[in-house]
């Protein structure tokens, strides 16, 4: 290859590359409105607006007596017990002046009530309950405190979790608009990949990536199109890449972009299309690209099992997050004191596997695994995270470290 941007020499700066795919990012996928036992991970295609008052109704927080708190003398006093109202009953009959109601947490308060005092502190005596004082609304959930009809309840762009679908429900709504899951074609490039229980002839490897972006892609919600392994041939290449263009939205590859005279798949990327981001100042994964076939976005991971899973978290993920129309798809760091020392500078930026321990202080702080080469997962499968060590930048015990957990890189 020769003139492209792939022959430029330049390191692409990781945070300038995750702009580029952003701003590259296709529309999303098509409009579907589904029942909520199937929008679990799903993206919001619209606002959903709340269709009532939340409470409905004035409820108790409680279990305890309903009563109206100007009844109620600063030291205390007793009030006539009027009946018992439970989660699941109507209001009852309007409150009176010197009355108190047995409430449960839930059920709706009384007309004429403004106030529910706990059961634990009262007493009963003789058909008569003694109360302390009270504050008008003390326990008291008041109506439409969480939301009122017409309040944007959740925006476009949302991805649901098991919280947004419990706030859907309680709000009545049993379907919501989402995007159609992402359509992603996934290719590992190499001639030496054979697949796990197969006999390895010498040279050979088995397809760890394969397995790994698969369950990730899975994990994130995705619809993954496993289109196995293209051989290191030009012709093969660009056959596999045109098919899985045409049933896809998204393309990505593992192995095939570094600089090797037998990886194929740079060439047949520009037969069918454009390379316009290639090499990204990152480690592990410098030989990261970016471009399209046939229309179609692709992201070409690098081969090394340890480096292709640390791009596709950090490179890989808020693209396609975005591509299935999220807002925010940026994880926001945790900053942690560091328990080690990292002295080696480099001109790309460092992304450590790592995980969070008690230090001598008993602060939580990030320790690193002794093992950080790009071909191996032990040290991945060790951690629960990545450590940032900035472009020529030493970190010494103790300073203040950007970490990112993988529980909010992986989900």
């Amino acid at each position: 290859m020769s003139g492209g941007v792939c022959d430029s020499g330049v390191l692409t700066p990781v945070d300038e590359a995750i702009r580029h795919l952003l701003d590259q990012a296709p529309p999303p996928p098509p409009v579907q409105r589904v029942l909520l036992d199937q929008a679990l991970a799903r993206v919001l295609a619209s606002d959903v607006l709340c269709p009532m008052n939340l409470p409905a109704w004035d409820n108790s927080a409680m279990d305890g007596y309903a009563v109206r708190a100007a009844d109620l003398p600063a030291g205390g006093g007793y009030l006539a017990l009027a009946g018992r109202i439970a989660a699941g009953d109507g209001p009852g009959e309007p409150l009176q002046a010197g009355q108190a109601v047995r409430i449960f947490t839930g059920a709706p308060l009384p007309p004429g009530a403004d106030t529910v005092v706990p059961q634990e502190s009262c007493r009963v005596d003789d058909g008569r309950i003694w109360l302390p004082a009270a504050n008008r609304g003390d326990h008291v959930r008041e109506e439409g405190e969480e939301l009122r009809r017409g309040d944007r309840l959740l925006g476009a762009g949302t991805r649901l979790r098991a919280q947004e679908l419990g706030l859907l429900a309680g709000a009545g709504i049993a379907r919501v608009e989402i995007f159609r899951p992402l359509q992603v074609g996934l290719l590992s490039s190499g001639d030496e990949l054979r697949e796990p229980g197969e006999p390895l002839a010498p040279g050979q490897i088995y397809n760890s990536n394969r397995h790994s972006l698969a369950a990730l892609l899975r994990g994130w919600g995705f619809e993954v199109h496993d289109l196995g392994v293209m051989p290191d041939q030009l012709l093969a290449s660009q056959q596999a890449l045109r098919l899985a263009a045409a049933e896809c939205d998204v393309l990505i590859t593992s192995g095939g972009v570094s600089v090797g005279e037998e990886d194929h798949l740079k060439r047949a990327i520009e037969a069918l299309g454009r390379i316009d981001l290639w090499r990204l100042a990152i480690q592990p994964g410098k030989p990261l690209a970016f471009g399209d076939v046939e229309g179609k976005p692709w992201i070409g991971l690098p081969g090394n099992p340890s480096a292709a899973l640390i791009t596709a978290l950090i490179v890989l993920r808020p693209f396609l997050f975005r591509a299935q129309g999220m807002s925010d798809v940026l994880p926001v760091p945790l900053q942690v004191p560091a328990g080690f020392d990292w002295l080696k500078r480099n001109r790309r930026r460092q992304y450590l596997r790592a995980r969070l321990v008690p230090g001598a202080d008993g602060h939580l702080c990030v320790e690193l695994h002794p093992q950080q080469s790009s071909a191996m997962l032990t040290a991945a499968c060790w951690a629960d995270g990545l450590a940032v060590v900035e472009r020529e930048a030493q970190v010494h015990k103790h300073d203040q470290v950007m970490y990112l957990p993988f529980a909010s890189l992986m989900h």
